[in-house]
């Protein structure tokens, strides 16, 4: 398969490799493409607990980048299934940020990915009361801690 620059394109070619019959959308918002597949083998691409539609995202991104090492993430949906979860991962972690905020302590999420990371920091990152924190390190799960900000006067 030869290195294709075009996300969508590149997708389609290579569940058309697979034998998928799909059709695939482009959707923008704050900059961010999300490439929502449309198919009738819904449980195939999404997987247990949408394993292999994190599995194909990661592998989606990891060719745009082989092709480019500028290339922006692409986030991949099938049928809003990722979005359904995302919504409810948020909303027990907003859960959680409220638990922060009554009783001052830090508290840490259940181990993340990377995506579920950047959605958890992304939807902290202008709140004047939560911070968010996770390690540094090379483990693909990693804990967030959510503490509250430290008020500069």
């Amino acid at each position: 398969m030869s290195t294709q620059s075009n996300p969508r394109e590149l997708l389609d070619t290579l569940l058309g490799y697979l034998g998928f019959a799909i059709e695939i959308e482009e959707q923008e918002r704050d900059g961010h493409l999300t490439l929502q597949v449309h198919s009738h083998d819904v449980e195939l691409l999404t997987g247990h607990h949408l394993e292999t539609l994190e599995n194909l995202q990661y592998l989606l991104n990891r060719l745009l980048q082989a092709a480019d090492p500028n290339a922006a993430r692409v986030t991949v949906d099938v049928e809003h299934h990722r979005a359904i979860r995302d919504d409810a991962m948020l909303a027990k972690i907003h859960h959680l940020a409220e638990a922060v905020r009554s009783s001052g302590r830090a508290l840490q999420t259940e181990p993340l990915n990377s995506y579920d990371r950047f959605l958890v920091h992304n939807a902290f990152k202008d709140d004047p009361d939560i911070a968010t924190w996770s390690p540094k390190d090379d483990a693909r799960l990693k804990r967030i801690t959510l503490r509250r900000r430290l008020k500069t006067a």
